[in-house]
């Protein structure tokens, strides 16, 4: 596994992305971390010195993994460009259908106005 900068890591998961456009996936996981160990963190918390946690990003195509580590400061800019990533390549996924809102209003009226629950 590869420890990143943010910038490189959003680069190569773009160049992920498009080796997996035909056959593959890539998998992106993301996980609240402060990089240091248990025992660490414990002394720390005994110590009183503030912990600075951190978001930890990891993606995986199956054969390589990288990750990278995003703090507080630059979270916003990080999430902004992660975004827009995604929104590029996710364009395999189906459109979710829809039913008419006339449908189910028409439907309403027939129950003798009883309204039932909407499942999300």
């Amino acid at each position: 596994m590869v420890l990143l900068q943010p910038d490189p890591f959003l680069n190569e998961l773009t160049s992920m992305f498009e080796r997996s456009t035909e056959k593959g996936s890539v998998w992106v996981t993301l996980k609240r971390s402060s990089l240091k160990s248990k025992v660490k963190r414990n002394k720390m918390t005994t110590a009183g010195e503030a912990i600075e946690y951190r978001c930890l990003i990891r993606a995986t195509d199956g054969k390589k993994t990288i990750s990278t580590s995003v703090g507080a400061k630059d979270h916003q800019r990080f999430q902004a460009s992660y975004a827009t990533i995604l929104k590029a390549h996710m364009t395999a996924l189906k459109k979710r259908e829809r039913k008419d809102k006339k449908k189910s209003a028409e439907g309403d009226k027939k129950e003798g106005g009883v309204k039932k629950p909407k499942r999300v």
